[in-house]
């Protein structure tokens, strides 16, 4: 995919370019949102662009998307590429989007590199850009054409507002307006936007955290202290009869209809991905396989508990594992952090990892040295994308 006139150039400055592009990004985000501060305005998280996790992640995504280019010609990271456009799509970042992002990306590095970005060096990484950004926008396209309606937002009222856990809370919704409605699938998720007391409006995502079968309702599950400022506000300020705003369901972690086994492992509010997935396993009396494997501070903290043990329950092969970090009191638990030493993996199994990323890191290094391929491996992050290890 990459020229051959651009490879040696991106050969030769990748160590550069990787070692400054996170000098590089601040730089690029304070250009960008002087000439567009619109974009803070429901698209861009302004908590993230404050503590930097933004602009880690496009550096991150734009060096490791060189990396594979130049490590697996004529191929492309299919799988990251999906995570990021999931993402992209339910923040409804529009295709026009790129080439304002590409201006002021570009005018940022030359800004940094000086003399050192020559127009060779310009050309190579804009090949890089545009074939990064031109995949993208394929595959945004097709999750746009797949949704039930052509809105970004569409109203939805709070019915139901549960205690879950120590410091979480679940949203039950339904629709507010005519807007069709476009069915989930168990583990996508949703945006949710609020207006801020501020006036500014601000979007964060969360997985559907129940049944998702209904076109009558939403269910998201939220931790309070999980940072940003959007669980926050849910927490505080909005209350059932309330009007929030959810885009279409994303998320590129759907469960499949085979009989292959299921490893679901999760840790703190990351199970709520793992509660719909055995919703829906239990709701059409599955007989799959299905090994449980989840991970909390202490027991109290347990967001989904009753619902994830009552699915389990009904499951015929399923079976649960409990880590807890302080001493365990649930009878059936674990003390410490999650450790697949012990752990019987499922032949053939299909592994799902939703938690913190160094969590998510640990376990999938774990998974593959106990013979998991890395194809069967499918995670979830949330906050901004974030490549793991290909």
């Amino acid at each position: 995919m990459l020229s051959e006139q651009s490879r040696p150039v991106i050969e030769a400055t990748l160590p550069v370019i990787g070692e400054r592009i996170g000098e590089i990004t601040p730089k690029f985000y304070g250009r960008l949102f002087a000439a567009h501060p619109e974009l803070l305005d429901g698209m861009f998280s302004r908590a993230n662009q404050q503590n930097g996790t933004q602009q880690r992640a496009l550096a991150g995504s734009i060096a490791a998307f060189a990396s594979h280019l130049l490590a697996n010609p004529g191929t492309l990271p299919e799988a990251v590429l999906s995570r990021i456009a999931h993402k992209h799509a339910a923040l409804g970042i529009p295709e026009s989007g790129y080439p304002i992002v590409y201006e002021h990306l570009f005018a940022a590095i030359a800004d940094d590199l000086g003399a050192a970005c020559t127009p060779e060096v310009a050309a190579a990484w804009t090949e890089v850009y545009w074939l990064m950004a031109d995949a993208l926008i394929k595959i945004e396209r097709g999750l746009y054409a797949r949704q039930a309606n052509d809105v970004m937002w569409a109203d939805w009222r709070v019915t139901a507002k549960e205690a879950a856990g120590a410091g979480s809370i679940t949203f039950r919704l339904e629709p507010a307006d005519e807007t069709p409605v476009t069915r989930a699938t168990p583990g996508q998720y949703v945006s949710v936007r609020v207006q801020l007391a501020d006036g500014l409006h601000q979007a964060r995502q969360y997985s559907l955290s129940d049944r998702v079968d209904s076109l009558t309702e939403r269910v998201f599950t939220t931790k309070l202290d999980e940072g940003g400022e959007v669980s926050p506000f849910l927490h505080g300020r909005v209350n059932v009869g309330d009007v929030v705003e959810l885009s279409n369901p994303y998320g590129d972690i759907e469960l499949d209809d085979t009989d292959a086994p299921i490893v679901l492992a999760t840790a703190g509010i990351g199970c709520t991905p793992s509660a719909s997935i055995l919703q829906s396993l239990a709701g059409s009396a599955s007989e799959r396989r299905v090994l449980v494997l989840h991970a909390e501070q202490r027991a109290e903290n347990w967001a989904l508990e009753a619902q994830m043990r009552e699915a389990v329950a009904a499951l015929p092969n399923a079976e649960l594992r409990l880590w807890l970090e302080e001493p365990a009191t649930a009878a059936d638990a674990e003390t410490g952090f999650m450790s697949l030493d012990g752990v019987e993996m499922p032949a053939g199994a299909k592994l799902y990892l939703c938690g913190p990323l160094p969590f998510m890191r640990s376990i999938r290094s774990q998974a593959i040295a106990a013979g998991v391929p890395a194809t069967d491996i499918h995670y979830e992050v949330f906050g901004p994308d974030v490549w793991l290890a290909a």
